[in-house]
């Protein structure tokens, strides 16, 4: 209402402080909370007496009718939107009794039966899948503890030349020499 910036209510309390004096400012400025105070209650007071009135007259009633109105001529889809969604959850409240309902219900219980054997099938999996786990565990212990036998008859078989594998030795080819230049 009266729009004043910092810098005018300083300018403001400047001027307060040379007319009072600084002996009589702090009784100044207790009268003014007071004054304001007052105000703000006749204020408050009024609003309220006014609302209490547009209450016992059915004003707020036109009111909120008159905002509806003013919404949907702003916002017409936003307004489109909500009959779609009021329509929609009519539509969503299906009778058990008819033909629908039965179709759903069975739906349901069908999904339920679906349901129960996907989680039948997963466990069946996930036993299975530890089965072949633990046989694969199994098997390999048992080919760590079979070849240390036969390792022993290898260590202790002599070798001779007969079963060595005989190397076919070639002559190295030589390189030629490098040639030297005086440069």
């Amino acid at each position: 209402m009266f729009d004043m910036g910092w810098s005018e209510l300083l300018v403001v309390g400047v001027v307060a402080l040379i007319v009072v004096g600084p002996k009589d400012l702090p009784v100044l400025f207790r009268k003014v909370g007071q004054f304001v105070g007052k105000a703000k209650g006749m204020a408050r007071e009024f609003s309220t007496a006014m609302n209490d009135a547009a209450d016992d007259t059915g004003m707020r009633e036109i009111s909120s009718g008159l905002n509806k109105s003013l919404k949907a001529a702003t916002n017409p889809l936003g307004t489109a939107m909500d009959g779609v969604k009021s329509a929609t959850k009519s539509l969503a409240d299906i009778n058990p009794d008819s033909e629908t309902g039965k179709l759903a219900a069975k739906r349901a219980e069908d999904a339920k039966k679906m349901q129960a054997v996907r989680e039948r099938t997963i466990a069946e999996r996930k036993q299975r899948e530890a089965k072949e786990a633990l046989a694969a565990a199994d098997a390999e212990v048992s080919k760590l503890a079979k070849p240390a036998a036969p390792a022993a008859k290898k260590a202790a078989a002599p070798k001779t030349a007969a079963t060595k594998p005989a190397a076919a030795k070639k002559p190295a080819a030589k390189k030629p020499a490098a040639k030297k230049s005086d440069t």
